[in-house]
């Protein structure tokens, strides 16, 4: 199964919010967090740990009109996935959306299956983008052109595809072991003709790029059967 994707969910009804909580989390594909207001979501946003993969944003939000959020958020750098949630049915309510930086909206009531299908095509298209930038230690890493930028030396790394891909993965897992199979699996498929030396050779040269001493692991750790991603170290030992 695929590393679970953290979701925001914005929504001052008490009896949506509680339905997507449980529905998202379900089958363990999205981890839901929910705000009932803008002001609440501020301060989830604001948390050091906190990272959202997409934002349910509903437009009638107690202390904000969730349009001119969405619009706050672009202008502070979310580039996240944002789906509104509207009663509105009007083609201006939904234009004004859209133009606010909104990816898409769905109308009350919605059915869930349409709101999940919605969700996933706006994370497939998130992860392909340019705009998908992760922090990883002292590096962004940008997935669609497969490299790392280190601002603070002004360097950049290239990454191969598998690289790119290994790394990626591990970054979802936000902070977790993953198993050698899993992620075998994962990057290269059920391939019988990849075994997990392949991986390894991989992990090896990843090292060799990103980690400040290779010799002394602190960002792509072993461990637990597997392989761990530390993406909050900033600076060598």
């Amino acid at each position: 199964m695929a590393t679970p994707r953290p979701v925001l969910i914005i929504d001052d009804d008490a009896a949506v919010r509680d339905t997507l909580l449980d529905q998202l989390a379900i089958d363990g594909e999205f981890i839901p967090v929910a705000a009932e207001s803008a002001s609440a979501a501020d301060k989830l946003l604001a948390l050091e740990e906190s990272r959202f993969d997409a934002i349910l944003l509903d437009i009638g939000l107690p202390d904000c009109d969730g349009r001119e959020y969405c619009a706050k958020l672009r202008k502070a750098g979310v580039s996240v996935p944002i789906i509104m949630l509207t009663g509105a049915g009007a083609e201006q309510d939904v234009v004004r959306g859209l133009d606010s930086g909104a990816n898409d909206y769905i109308a009350k009531p919605f059915r869930l299956n349409e709101l999940l299908a919605r969700l996933r095509a706006q994370l497939r298209v998130f992860d392909s983008s340019e705009h998908a930038v992760f922090t990883v230690g002292p590096y962004l890493f940008r997935p669609a052109s497969k490299q790392l930028v280190e601002s603070g030396r002004n360097r950049k790394i290239r990454l191969t595809e598998k690289e790119a891909a290994i790394l990626k993965y591990l970054y979802r897992a936000a902070g977790k072991p993953v198993p050698r199979q899993t992620l075998l699996n994962e990057v290269w498929g059920y391939n019988s003709a990849v075994t997990t030396h392949t991986l390894e050779t991989h992990i090896y040269r990843l090292r060799q790029k990103i980690e400040p001493d290779p010799n002394d692991t602190r960002l792509l750790l072993t461990e637990g059967g597997g392989y761990r991603l530390d993406a909050r170290v900033t600076e060598p030992a």
